[in-house]
């Protein structure tokens, strides 16, 4: 059976390179980076050396970046000490962001009684940036938590934007870059973003792994406590093979990034002709069906499929060996609908599947021409 991976937004294939920088770390550099004697030390000087090397990559200075076990953590960590720790008491987002951070939003709302703000979208899940320039007009204490790339529908935040309109306002920003971070070149000196979260799994690295990058006297407090590693930010035995497998992966991702922008970029215009051309009544969600406004990496469509039959669709896809998802990764378990989607579609749209396509360096426009095929054949059925 052929098999085509189109869920790269979920998780990407590690590359060759990764696996075999992981495997030697894991081999040879055993020891624990928080002991005195050589093993420790050699294994500290690879940790020491990757956090180097990823802050290069972003342009900051190797303190401000914390490795943690994923995007997740770091968003908690962000979240969860700015209202703790750093006396904010009001919160602005929007309705699309990631559960990571809606969740935390949330549990922090019903603890610490903080106000949250929403920032308005339009039909295409845009946000409204004089809105939240409004919102800003505040004596409270705020925090601005908005998506680099939102997971669902490839739009893309103004990050430069909001991280000026947070500086002017005096408050501070994060942004859940989970999506953006290996697909992008970011330079955190241009974009005065103050803490950002990135997950190695999303740019060909492993699982597991990730960081925030916290700027430099931010007065972040730990969500872990324990031991002192990482700066007294992130308690626990480092992951040595994982943190170096994230700078391996980042730094290929940044070395090759225009070859393989271009190469991507290619792939998903592809599959945009083509599902056009052979699903005239398609419709796309968001920006992504548009190369210029979303990122280069996915699609979401909405397929001319009734209700009743579009429950089997996964399952049929599944069949016939394509990997997709209605929505992230983290709700694919689940029978509720698109958080996301819910916000932006009508009544009529929600009723008709949306699947969300991804794409990597390691698709092709064959398997393109398989999956629009597979999925023509199952609307014509």
């Amino acid at each position: 059976m052929k098999q085509v991976y189109f869920d790269n937004a979920a998780t990407t294939q590690i590359r060759d390179e990764v696996i075999l920088a992981i495997t030697e770390v894991m081999k040879v550099n055993y020891g624990n980076a928080s002991s005195s004697h050589s093993f420790g030390r050699s294994s500290k000087a690879l940790v020491e050396k990757s956090r180097k090397a990823i802050a290069s990559c972003l342009n900051v200075s190797a303190a401000e970046i914390i490795f943690t076990s994923g995007g997740t953590e770091a968003d908690n960590l962000v979240l969860r000490s700015a209202v703790r720790d750093l006396g904010v008491n009001h919160l602005i987002t929007s309705k699309i962001e990631h559960h990571a951070v809606l969740h935390t939003i949330h549990q922090l709302e019903s603890e610490y009684k903080i106000r949250v703000s929403y920032v308005n979208l339009d039909s295409k899940g845009e946000h409204d940036y004089s809105h939240l320039e409004t919102l800003l007009q505040t004596e409270d204490r705020t925090l601005v938590s908005l998506m680099h790339v939102n997971n669902e529908i490839g739009n893309i935040l103004d990050i430069k934007h909001v991280a000026d309109l947070c500086k002017t306002n005096n408050a501070l920003f994060h942004s859940d870059s989970v999506q953006s971070v290996g697909h992008y070149k970011i330079d955190l000196q241009d974009i005065q973003v103050d803490f950002l979260a990135a997950a190695a799994h999303k740019f060909h690295g492993p699982k597991g792994v990730g960081f925030v990058f916290v700027r430099k006297n931010s007065g972040l407090k730990p969500l872990i406590f324990g031991g002192e590693q990482e700066r007294g930010l992130r308690a626990g035995t480092e992951s040595v093979h994982n943190i170096v497998g994230t700078e391996v992966a980042l730094r290929f991702a940044n070395d090759n990034f225009e070859e393989e922008y271009k190469y991507v970029k290619n792939i998903k215009q592809y599959f945009i002709d083509t599902i056009k051309n052979e699903i005239p009544a398609v419709t796309f969600n968001g920006n992504s069906g548009d190369i210029n406004k979303s990122t280069y990496t996915l699609v979401n469509v909405c397929l001319p499929i009734s209700p009743k039959k579009a429950a089997m669709l996964l399952f049929q896809l599944d069949l016939k060996g394509i990997a997709c998802s209605k929505g992230s990764a983290c709700q694919s378990g689940s029978n509720k609908s698109s958080h996301v989607l819910t916000e932006i579609l009508n009544e009529g749209d929600l009723a008709k599947p949306s699947i969300r396509f991804s794409f990597s360096i390691y698709n092709t426009k064959a398997e393109v021409d398989y999956v629009v095929g597979v999925l023509k054949e199952f609307i014509e059925d």
